[in-house]
């Protein structure tokens, strides 16, 4: 199934990808973001915080922005 893919790390991007019907968020993070933890990361779908056992559906739209920047002074 199709689904639209945003990742606001660094530059960040936009695209359609494919995953398997039945994939949950957590999988798909742990596929496009191997080496992040998911609490640094703001995970949502359709704008909504989702759990980590979500489902996705077609043509939903996951977004992913780091909610911690490199270099900001705390």
């Amino acid at each position: 199934m199709r689904i639209l893919y945003i990742n606001n790390q660094g530059g960040g991007f936009a695209d359609f990808i494919n995953v398997e019907e039945g994939t949950t968020i957590d999988k798909l993070f742990k596929e496009k973001m191997p080496n992040e933890n998911a609490a640094d990361y703001l995970i949502r779908v359709n704008r909504q915080p989702v759990s980590r056992d979500y489902h996705l559906a077609e043509n939903e739209r996951v977004t992913i922005t780091p909610t911690k920047i490199d270099g900001a002074i705390c």
